[in-house]
Order: structure tokens, then sequence, then C-alpha cells
């Protein structure tokens, strides 16, 4: 088949050389056709690229020029069908960010890891182990493994002092990796649907099958990598209820898998600062997985957007926001009340981050979404130090409201501090983390 459209006209203009200096070049598959080798004249840009798309195509392997491309930052094959990660990445110099999501791979050869390796993305795959050569990338903060075979993670990723965000779910563990919970940055793990995970999964609350005939779909609300959020009305017993309703992408996300993202909202149940869940949609006409949700009150938002490619593991705030004082500490406390709330029930939440925050936009008053990443603790110390790692991310997200908000206070400093240290286990409990809030905002009080 030739390539789509769209793909086409991007080729027929790098053929006549059109493209010459671009720095950005997307060629991506579709119906109407899908590449089957990477075309040549992509090395015409080696002196420009930096980003490169070939997600969707029929590719299987990578051609042996392709370290040429000097200066690639970005690279993403999702979609394809390489059974082996291409050995020649690991000789583009420059390339930081690799995708190869729901590629069929089944192999990771060493080589293949570029020095400058910062996010790997290898979700929904068929890999059974991993290459130590993964432990030995000083700049690797963000690693997406969701959705493998994987039984054992590289002895010496335990020694990756730059890793902030791991997702494992829905792989083969038997227990949580050794030594994977005391790394001195990592605040975003999540671990559901593996069998150590699903011996330590509380009971879910029951609640009630929601048909898809009982819902009048209304405007999207938002939409993130593992699913689209809507505004749809709830008939039920002869009543209407205008509800959220989250309708999943697929049976995998980034994170994990859409089952556990609904057992942990509705395991945590109701709760003021938590975006709670109502039941779980049954006969969708397609097939598809859905959550119904209270819905918030009209004009809340995102408190921010998700990481971009240069920040990676940092979320990107409006440059415009600015918070008063009293309503950051409210946001902080609403969330590490929501956070501490689930933490009691059982389960991390994974994904702890400004752009899971949703809020008025004026007073401060929170709530904390998004379970995709939510994981049950398991019994006993280390279910305690998997706590602290939601912790971390709390003092990540006080520092970034830092930024926002005249927050200069010696004790708020302190807790921050302690939030983010580089030992887990000295981190505070987010219980602890609430009751210095409200410490704080009691002292800020005027007499």
């Amino acid at each position: 088949m030739g390539p789509p459209p769209a793909a086409g006209g991007l080729l027929a203009a790098l053929r006549r050389g059109d493209l010459a200096g671009a720095r950005e070049l997307r060629l991506l598959g579709g119906p109407e056709g899908r590449l089957a080798e990477v075309p040549p004249e992509i090395l015409g840009l080696a002196d420009t690229l930096e980003f490169l798309d070939l997600g969707h195509n029929d590719l299987a392997a990578l051609p042996g020029w392709f370290g040429r491309l000097h200066r690639l930052r970005v690279l993403f094959c999702s979609g394809n069908r390489f059974a082996r990660l291409p050995p020649v990445l690991g000789d583009c110099a420059a390339l930081s960010q690799v995708g190869f999501r729901g590629s069929g791979l089944v192999e990771v050869p060493g080589e293949a890891l570029p020095p400058a390796l910062r996010w790997l993305t290898l979700t929904d795959n068929r890999i059974a182990a991993l290459p130590d050569a993964l432990g030995a990338r000083p700049l690797l903060q963000k690693l997406m493994l969701a959705g493998n075979r994987l039984r054992a993670l590289p002895e010496n990723l335990a020694g990756a002092e730059s890793l902030e965000l791991l997702r494992i779910a829905a792989n083969g563990f038997e227990a949580l990796p050794a030594g994977l919970a005391a790394l001195p940055r990592l605040a975003w793990l999540s671990w559901a649907g593996n069998p150590f995970e699903d011996r330590a999964a509380p009971a879910p609350n029951a609640a009630p099958p929601v048909a898809w005939s009982d819902l009048a779909p209304g405007p999207l609300l938002g939409e993130g990598a593992s699913g689209r959020v809507m505004r749809a009305t709830w008939r039920r017993e002869g009543a209407e209820r205008p509800v959220a309703l989250k309708l999943f992408k697929g049976a995998m996300t980034s994170d994990g898998l859409p089952a556990r993202e609904m057992a942990a909202c509705l395991t945590a149940g109701a709760h003021p600062h938590l975006t709670g869940g109502l039941g779980r949609l049954v006969d969708h006409p397609e097939g598809t997985q859905g959550l119904l949700m209270p819905l918030l009150p009209e004009g809340w938002r995102v408190l921010a957007g998700p990481p971009s490619l240069e920040s990676c593991s940092r979320d990107v705030y409006d440059p415009a926001l600015r918070l008063t004082r009293e309503a950051a500490l409210r946001l902080l406390r609403g969330v590490a009340a929501g956070a501490a709330h689930l933490h009691a029930r059982g389960f991390g939440h994974g994904d702890l981050y400004g752009h899971n925050v949703l809020w008025d936009g004026t007073r401060g008053e929170a709530v904390l979404s998004d379970f995709g990443a939510a994981s049950a603790l398991v019994p006993g110390p280390e279910g305690a130090v998997l706590q602290r790692l939601d912790v971390r991310a709390f003092g990540i997200l006080a520092e970034e409201l830092r930024g926002l908000a005249p927050l200069a206070d010696p004790a708020l400093d302190a807790l921050v501090q302690a939030c983010t240290g580089p030992d887990p286990a000295a981190r505070p409990s987010m219980a602890e983390v609430l009751r210095a809030l409200d410490a704080v905002a009691e002292e800020a009080r005027p007499a």
C-alpha cells in the first residue's frame, strides 16, 4: 500500500526539496495506506531534523543510515510492527525521547538505547526482559513499561537516580522489584495489575452498572491519553442527573488497565476532594469501557497542562496564572486530604500532578482526579514507602505553586523539603502533611 494522502503530500514535498531545513516531520499511516520503509529522503534533513513521528505504519526496521540523524531528539514509531527495538537508535547521539507503543516488540537490545535517553515509552508490547544498559542511562527520567510480560527489571535500575516516573502496571511481577521504591527522585509509579498487586487489592465498593441506554451524552469536557470525559445526563428511577462520563480509548492506557482505574476510583468512595465514581458503564454499542462520575461545578478547570516534550516530567502552567496565598493553601490542603483518604482506603495515586487537579479557578477549592495509575498498596513497611512516592509528588506540586503564589513561610518550606527528600522512608505520611498544612494555615490567620 502507498502512503496516506497527507503523508504522500509530505513525501512529494520532501523529494522536491521543499522541506529543506525542517525541524519536525510527521509521516503517520492511516486507513488509506502505510509506509513499508523509511523514506531515504529523510536523511537530507540530517542537519536540522529534531522531531520525527513515523507512527501507525508497517515499518519493521530502520535503515542503517538512521544514526546519521545527529540532531534528532524525539522519535515516535508507535503502532508499527517492530519485533526488535532497532539497534541503530543507539547511534543517534542527541536522541532523548523514544516511543514504540503497541509495536509488537519482543526484544530490547542494550545497544538500541541511545546515550542521551531521557524518556522511553514501550507500553503495550510483548517484552519479557530488559537489558542492563537501561540502568546505565544517567539521564533517564520517564520509563513507560505498562502492558508487557516483564517479571523482573534490571538490577542496576535501582541505581537510576534521575528516574522520576515509572509505569510497570499489567506485567507479571510477583513482587515489587527490589530497591525500586527507594529511588531518591521517583514520584510517579503505577504497579496495578501485577500478581503481587492483585493479592493486595481490596474488594471494590458495590456500584451500580450504568446502561448506555440510560445515558444521554453531551459535550466534551476534557481529553487525556487514556480517555475522553464528557458531560452526560443519567436517567435513573424516573429522575435525571447531570454527570461526567469517562470513555476509555482502549484496553491498555499508558498507566495501565482501565478496569483497575475504575476499581480504585469506586473503592475510594465519596470524598469532597476526590472526583469519585458512581458506576461502571455497560452495554456500550462498541464495547467501550466507561466510568460515571459526579459532575463538578461549572467553571472548574485543570490546574496545569501535562508535561511537554521539553519539560519531560514537569507540568506546564499558564504563565499568566497567579494564586493568592489563601487559595494556594486551600488547594494544597484539598489535594493532600484527597490523597490521604485514598491511602487510608488502600491505594496509592501514582499520578499526583497539577494536570490531575481540578479546581474552581479562584478560591482554591479542588479535587484530585484521574485514577489511571492508582495501585493497591502492599501491606507492611513496603506499602508505607510506596505511599511516600505520592508525598514526593505532592512536594513537587507545592514547589510549583510557590512560584505562582506568595507562599514564603519557614514552616511550609520545611514541609516541602521533608516531602521531597531523597529518602522515601524519611518523608512524612500524607496524613502528617495534612496536619502540617492545617498548622501553616492556622498560623497565617489574623489574630
